[in-house]
């Protein structure tokens, strides 16, 4: 874990967003071993993984990640848009699991 000492573990509580629960995040973590995140806009590769392992005590083997411009929406003849945000794909290593479930009890 020679990455986490390098970030701030403040910084790192924070970079992690929230994990993201949706029917294609399902598909991905059971096809390709991996785990969706919501993370800050300006974080990075490293920082995402020393994150992850600072918080949930896995070993990460690769990021990716993916920039998701905000979708325009209308209310009546106003017009407005939502954030844009930033996914991460953590691919973990072979062994290792991730349980939403059992984290919130």
């Amino acid at each position: 874990m020679s990455t986490a000492i390098k970030h701030s573990e403040e910084r790192l509580m924070k970079v992690l967003l929230a994990p993201v629960i949706s029917e294609k995040a399902t598909f991905v973590a059971e096809k390709n071993e991996q785990v969706v995140f919501l993370v800050m806009p300006d974080a990075t590769k490293l920082e995402i993984k020393a994150a992850v392992e600072l918080l949930f005590k896995v070993q990460v083997e690769s990021v990716q990640v993916a920039n998701r411009p905000g979708k325009v929406k209308r209310a009546g003849r106003f017009t407005g848009r939502r954030n844009n945000t930033r996914h991460a794909f953590v691919c973990l290593k072979p062994g290792q699991e991730i349980n939403f479930t059992e984290e919130a009890k």
